[in-house]
């Protein structure tokens, strides 16, 4: 197919997740209510005479974006699995990787957005100042989410026929957020105490090996997924 009948194909699919999104607005609601919580229990939940907002303030981050964009990771094929819509978009003469990457491309949508209202949140609550260093997280939060929403994408496929698809995807994806996700906290950390480029990249490096990783394998895969 060629790339450019490829890239509208990519984008149908995409623009169809994010206006079905747009009408109900329920996982988006259900992302920033779970986002506007952790952020809040883990900010009262902590002796401000004993730790100060700076140290708990990255992890605070991540795992409010990490389980905030389970929500969305969890619908990615629910759409699908109703009255057989995957089964019509498999009979269409377009290649699967197509489908994979447009649904992954919905659901770096759907976090990104959740990311952008939570970091505002998150300035409030913790009072940390980003003034200069916001293109630097910026940075570090988009490889970090393409590598998570990569594998997302494909264990949501794995497990939307499953009986307890909800509580299933969770279990799978916990384990290889951790890299991605121990890698970010370690350079969030250092971007908020104002360090130098120097001390994230070997963190950056890291970062970007997963993203290739993971991009790689799950696209190679979710052929393979579709058919089991």
């Amino acid at each position: 197919m060629p790339v450019a009948d490829y890239a509208r194909v990519v984008w149908a699919i995409i623009a169809k997740d994010a206006m079905v999104e747009w009408r109900t607005k329920t996982a988006f609601l259900s992302a920033m209510v779970f986002a506007i919580l952790v952020l809040s229990i883990l900010f009262f939940a902590r002796d401000p005479t004993a730790v100060s907002s700076l140290d708990v303030a990255p992890g605070a981050l991540w795992v409010t974006f990490t389980f905030a964009a389970m929500v969305g990771l969890n619908r990615a094929f629910l759409l699908e699995r109703e009255n057989g819509a995957m089964d019509g978009m498999l009979l269409t003469p377009i290649p699967r990787t197509a489908i994979f990457v447009g649904k992954m491309g919905g659901n770096l949508l759907f976090v990104a957005l959740v990311e952008a209202i939570s970091i505002p949140l998150f300035i409030l609550f913790y009072n940390v100042s980003l003034a200069g260093r916001l293109p630097q997280l910026i940075l570090v939060t988009a490889m970090a989410t393409v590598a998570f929403v990569a594998v997302g994408t494909l264990l949501s496929a794995m497990v939307v026929r499953t009986r307890f698809a909800e509580l299933m995807l969770p279990v799978l994806l916990l384990p290889f957020l951790i890299p991605p996700v121990v890698s970010a906290v370690q350079v969030t950390a250092r971007i908020l105490a104002g360090r130098p480029l120097s001390e994230m990249m070997p963190w950056l490096k890291l970062l970007a090996g997963f993203d290739i990783v993971f991009c790689v394998l799950t696209v190679l895969l979710f052929e393979a997924t579709l058919d089991e």
